[in-house]
């Protein structure tokens, strides 16, 4: 009887952390760059033969690989990514990749996005610009001109997420390793006055969050059922 208690934590557990991430989706269903987080369970099986107990995991998260809908802003600092890459910004955490290309140039030339954060070249070193020769052109190869001449250019870049990723503000990624940019590749571009939006489905998100929520209420009603089952068995046999 027991067992079917911590069965029933264990999956409570895991419905709890599943309803944080699909909040957290929902929250960031309109942030610019924002990549959905999913949950991966497996079984955790204590004992052997018929003494066997399965229990489900506390689950790892993962990132979603699915890119968002691009929406054109007319914004010449706005840029966005088609394909498996990122960009690179530097932060007090380190490189971090984000998909937010929401960028602005300072008034010494810099290129940061719009918490302040330096934009990276293929080399990670910041993209500095001329202030005088007004907004810069974007190739589709991330090559940045002013006035007709190469100036620097956008620095995208691949990476593995891993499980169990940390993200930094809301769209964010904080490597696990070294990113390692992108060379050569018909599959990535870049687009000049596009932002990529969130890739999160409000819809089906909240679809979920039903289901999960109605899970863990039918979990939570399972352990008090068993609880009182217990506690009458005891006083059962504790009276005889």
């Amino acid at each position: 009887m027991q067992d079917g208690l911590y069965v029933a934590l264990s999956s409570q557990i895991a419905l709890e952390r599943r309803l944080n991430t699909i909040a957290d989706n929902v929250a960031n269903a309109s942030t610019v760059g924002f990549r959905a987080t999913g949950v991966k369970f497996e079984d955790v099986v204590s004992g052997l033969g018929q003494k066997s107990v399965a229990f489900v995991s506390s689950g790892d998260t993962y990132l979603s690989t699915a890119s968002g809908a691009l929406r054109q802003t007319g914004n010449p600092l706005d840029f966005a990514i088609k394909g498996d890459a990122w960009f690179g910004i530097d932060t007090p955490a380190g490189i971090v990749m984000t998909r937010d290309g929401r960028f602005t140039m300072q008034e010494d030339g810099q290129l940061v996005t719009v918490e302040g954060y330096p934009v990276l070249d293929a080399g990670g070193a910041p993209i500095q610009l001329d202030p005088r020769n007004g907004t810069p052109e974007a190739g589709a190869d991330g090559m940045l001109r002013q006035g007709g001449q190469p100036v620097g250019a956008l620095g995208l870049f691949t990476f593995d997420p891993g499980v169990n990723f940390t993200r930094f503000a809301n769209s964010g990624i904080i490597p696990n390793g070294a990113p390692q940019p992108v060379v050569d590749r018909i599959d990535v571009s870049v687009v000049q006055g596009y932002v990529e939006e969130s890739n999160v489905n409000p819809i089906l998100e909240m679809t979920r969050l039903i289901s999960v929520q109605r899970a863990f209420e039918n979990t939570a009603a399972l352990m008090r059922s068993s609880e009182q089952t217990f506690s009458e068995a005891v006083k059962t046999l504790g009276s005889k």
